[in-house]
């Protein structure tokens, strides 16, 4: 029998998917399930970019620029102005989600087994996007201790060799809603610059920042114009996670040239979703403001109510939506697969994602899921009392 590839064998299951069959089962007994394991919104996507599509005349369905609409490209340029980001068009290219953002950027900086230095836990696919690319991530492990701060430069430096091209890093951070300072971000703008290596920054949360604290963009540092890739998408901004449109966006010219070829081989971006996104750009400000109230009062709620829950610890997220809770359980995955087979409560259960598949490093994550704080407050508190009562009985307590 012919057989897969190396490569095919070693991608990883995604931990915010793998689960859904139970979750199905579980629905099939009649049993409530609260979807706390994906970063899906329900916040309702922009009037704006859904007319656009409906009110488009449109005769022919045709490919466009490789690099996506010029008029979008410029688009970008304006949002990107507003927060003090000074770049062209040129120095844009559209893709179908971040996901083909990042792998644009690995492919056009990377080798086979070349590495990339990544603070775990971070973007479960992340490691998928590696596999993929024949890259391999050397993770540095960040601690709950201290709400999953970079850790320290001297802990960097010691991952770095010959064989390491970029640091990539996600701001705000998925799964741990951690906000890099702008003093952390110099720390690495100086280590990147001494190595002559990339910074990559996964930017998609820049508008879920939370208590007066604002983003600070990669781009926005100086002198890192030549080590500095932004990975963008619509997905989270406007709730618009089908739409698969994303960004990679970088000063250095020969990155964008590189990338660009890339760009030119998967054609171009889906026409529809850029008329979207393109309108989307048009979103008034008030529709933030009124998401940040809302995701604010749904982190406060949560994570205060797991931290009263008997060995449960939870730090307080600055941006996304995302946090990571230790909890006294003896393996995240089983418990994950545990409370949608074997338990609910009154009727209710939940999907969490196992914190395993955020980590690069094998046995780390085993007493952490990542839970996305998307649905309404009633249900968050719900949730949490389903997970206190769980933990009650599970049978792998520690």
């Amino acid at each position: 029998m012919p057989k897969i590839s190396i490569k095919g064998a070693s991608m990883p299951q995604s931990p915010v998917r793998k689960l859904v069959p139970f979750a199905e089962e579980a629905k099939k007994r009649g049993t409530k399930v609260l979807h706390l394991n994906i970063g899906q919104p329900d916040i309702k996507t922009p009037e704006v970019a859904v007319n656009a599509v409906k009110n488009f005349d449109i005769k022919v369905l045709e490919y466009t620029h490789s690099a996506g609409f010029e008029s979008y490209r410029e688009g970008l340029c304006g949002y990107y102005k507003e927060f003090d980001i000074d770049i062209s068009k040129d120095d844009i290219i559209v893709t179908t989600g971040g996901s083909e953002a990042i792998t644009f950027a690995l492919g056009s900086i990377m080798d086979e087994t070349d590495e990339v230095i990544i603070p775990e836990p971070f973007y479960a696919n992340y490691n998928g996007f590696a596999t993929a690319n024949g890259v391999n991530i050397v993770p540095i492990e960040s601690s709950i201790d201290t709400g999953f701060a970079l850790p320290p430069i001297a802990e960097f430096e010691k991952k770095i060799s010959e064989k390491t091209k970029a640091i990539m890093i996600c701001n705000p951070g998925n799964p741990t809603g951690y906000l890099y300072s702008e003093e952390e971000l110099n720390q690495l703008k100086e280590m990147v610059i001494k190595h002559d290596l990339f910074l990559i920054a996964d930017e998609v949360y820049r508008e879920f920042t939370y208590d007066g604290e604002e983003p600070i963009s990669i781009l926005n540092i100086k002198d890192l114009e030549e080590h500095a890739i932004v990975i963008d998408s619509v997905s989270k901004r406007y709730s618009m996670c089908g739409a698969r449109i994303g960004a990679i966006v970088s000063k250095n010219k020969e990155v964008m040239s590189t990338a660009m070829k890339f760009a030119q081989a998967r054609l171009s971006p889906p026409t529809y979703a850029q008329i979207a996104s393109e309108a989307a750009l048009k979103t008034p400000k008030s529709y933030f403001d009124e998401v940040k109230v809302e995701y604010v009062q749904r982190r406060n709620t949560l994570v205060n109510k797991l931290n009263s829950i008997d060995g449960v610890k939870v730090p307080m997220p600055k941006g996304a939506f995302y946090c990571v809770a230790e909890l006294p359980i003896d393996d995240s995955d089983i418990f994950a697969q545990w409370i949608l087979e074997e338990f609910e409560f009154n009727g209710t259960t939940v999907m969490v994602s196992p914190a395993t598949g955020f980590y690069s490093t094998p046995g780390l994550g085993k007493n952490q899921v990542r839970i996305a704080y998307v649905l309404k407050e009633e249900d968050l508190i719900e949730a949490a009392v389903v997970i206190e009562a769980a933990l009650k009985v599970y049978p792998g307590r520690v």
